[in-house]
């Protein structure tokens, strides 16, 4: 008599991943660009270094799925974000997995298959 008493569904859990991971990415820019700027979202202060100048949508590949960053925009300094590289479209651990399925003699396809 082996009922189920939990179910999970695999879908809803990985969406949930994928969007907390999203949030937190999203929330270490915020914080970076407020730390750069030295004030807060729409905040006037004299030691402000420089200003919002909204933002742009940036998409990165996980292991949890796809998500989308917003990546604040800076007037009157460079932006460089720590969190991401520059033209970084995949995390590292994705890149890897793909380089280790070619070499253990996974076909295209499949890899296609796997990834997509």
């Amino acid at each position: 008599m082996s009922e189920k008493i939990v179910q999970l569904n695999e879908e809803v859990i990985k969406e949930l991943v994928r969007g907390s991971v999203e949030e937190t990415l999203n929330g270490l820019l915020e914080a970076e660009a407020q730390k750069l700027t030295q004030a807060a979202k729409y905040e006037r202060s004299e030691k402000r270094q420089g200003y919002r100048s909204g933002h742009y949508s940036r998409n990165l590949t996980t292991t949890s799925g796809d998500v989308t960053l917003h990546v604040p925009r800076l007037k009157g300094i460079s932006f460089e974000t720590a969190i991401i590289e520059r033209y970084r479209r995949w995390e590292s651990s994705v890149e890897e997995a793909l380089i280790e399925m070619y070499l253990a003699g996974v076909s295209v396809r499949r890899v296609e298959d796997i990834y997509a």
